[in-house]
């Protein structure tokens, strides 16, 4: 490991941090990628939003351009892609029960001192902590 390799996860969280407040100060609205992807796809009763399919456009186009030209990552894939997609399909239930996800609970919502979202936010930990233990240590791994 080199001694700036800080730097990529401290510029990520800055970025996210700007944008989100950016988001509620410009819109009054959370930067909550859960909403902004319901809103983009017109899943929330109001039709198609322009302003979250350009936000959910902007994260996947920003990711696109730094995996291009600024950071090569190696990503293996070591899980059964059936169980990927089952645990994706549970987060995106999960996050439409709680009304939320880390980005909108974890980061917008702690920001502003949510009561609500602290208790989100610990909920999403505790579960995470528990799942990656059972399936790593008390069923032997799922791959």
């Amino acid at each position: 490991m080199s001694e700036l390799s800080f730097i990529w996860p401290l510029s990520g969280g800055l970025l996210i941090g700007l944008s989100a407040a950016l988001y509620l100060l410009l819109n009054g609205r959370i930067a909550g990628i859960s909403g902004l992807a319901a809103s983009a796809l017109g899943w929330t009763g109001t039709g198609i939003s322009l302003l979250g399919l350009g936000f959910l456009l902007g994260i996947l186009g920003g990711a696109a351009i730094a995996f291009t030209y600024v950071r090569h990552v190696d990503l293996t894939i070591t899980s059964s892609p059936v169980l990927l997609i089952v645990g994706g399909l549970l987060v995106g239930f999960g996050t439409r029960l709680g009304s939320g996800c880390t980005s909108g609970h974890g980061v917008c919502g702690l920001a502003r001192l949510s009561p609500r979202s602290v208790v989100a936010t610990l909920t999403f930990m505790a579960v995470a902590a528990a799942t990656v233990y059972a399936t790593r240590h008390l069923i032997g791994g799922l791959s």
